[in-house]
C-alpha cells in the first residue's frame, strides 16, 4: 500500500524520536560504562509513540497500532516513576492516557469498515498481518519485560533481556517492512546497532563487577 508523502514524513518524524532516544541512551551508557535508563529516553519514546499511533492509523496497519499499544502505558509508568509527571498539568497526563483509546475508538466506530480496512484487504494478506503483528509483539514485549523487572527493583532499568528482545523484534520488523515496502518501519530499526552495543556494554560491566568482587 502506497501512501501520500506527508504520511511517510509523519511516520519518519516518529522514528526520529525513537532514534533520538536510542542515541541519548547509548551516549550515557558509553559515558558511564553501564546500561542507563535516562528520563529523555522515555520522553522521546512517548512522543514517538503518539505520532506512530497516528501513522499506523493513516497507513491502516493494525500491527503498528497493536505494537504501540503494548508499550505506550509502560512509557507512562517509566515517566511517572522518574517523577516527571509531578511537573505536568494533570489534564495533560489524562489526555496522554486517553490518547490510545481515542485512536482505537476511531478504528472501531464502524466495525464493517474496520474489518475491510484493517483486517481484510488486497494489500495486507492475513499471513503478512500475522507476521507483522508477531514482530511488533516480540519487539514491544521487551517493555513488558522491562516494567516487570523495574517494578521488582523499584527503579527504571533496561536489563539484558530487553536488548535481546529488541534485536529479535527488529529483525522481524525489518523483514515485514521490506515486504510492505514501508521504508519508515525499516529506517526505525537502525537502533538495532545500539541494542547490540548495549548488550556488549552489559557484559563488559558485569565482567568489571566480577573482577572487583574478586
Amino acid at each position: 500500500m502506497d501512501s501520500p508523502l506527508w504520511i511517510y514524513l509523519l511516520g519518519l518524524s516518529a522514528q526520529l524520536f525513537y532514534v533520538g532516544r536510542v542515541l541519548v541512551q547509548w551516549y550515557l551508557s558509553e559515558k558511564h560504562h553501564k546500561v542507563e535508563s535516562p528520563s529523555l529516553f522515555w520522553i522521546f519514546s512517548m512522543a514517538g509513540s503518539v505520532i506512530l499511533f497516528c501513522y499506523g492509523y493513516l497507513r491502516q496497519d493494525l500491527s503498528i497500532i497493536f505494537g504501540e499499544f503494548l508499550s505506550y502505558y509502560i512509557y507512562m509508568w517509566n515517566i511517572g516513576i522518574k517523577g516527571l509527571y509531578k511537573k505536568c498539568l494533570k489534564l495533560l497526563v489524562w489526555a496522554q492516557g486517553l490518547f490510545p483509546v481515542l485512536i482505537i475508538s476511531l478504528m472501531l466506530k464502524d466495525l464493517p469498515q474496520f474489518t475491510a480496512t484493517f483486517l481484510r484487504n488486497s494489500y495486507m494478506p492475513a499471513a503478512l498481518l500475522a507476521f507483522g503483528t508477531l514482530g511488533q509483539f516480540v519487539y514491544k514485549m521487551r517493555f513488558v519485560y522491562q516494567i516487570i523487572y523495574s517494578v521488582r527493583r523499584k527503579e527504571s532499568v533496561l536489563p539484558l533481556g530487553y536488548w535481546l528482545m529488541a534485536v529479535s523484534g527488529s529483525l522481524m520488523i525489518i523483514c515485514y517492512g521490506v515486504i510492505r515496502h514501508d521504508w519508515v518501519l525499516i529506517a526505525g530499526q537502525v537502533g538495532i546497532v545500539a541494542s547490540i552495543r548495549n548488550m556488549m556494554i552489559y557484559f563488559s560491566s558485569q565482567k568489571a563487577n566480577d573482577e572487583k568482587a574478586v
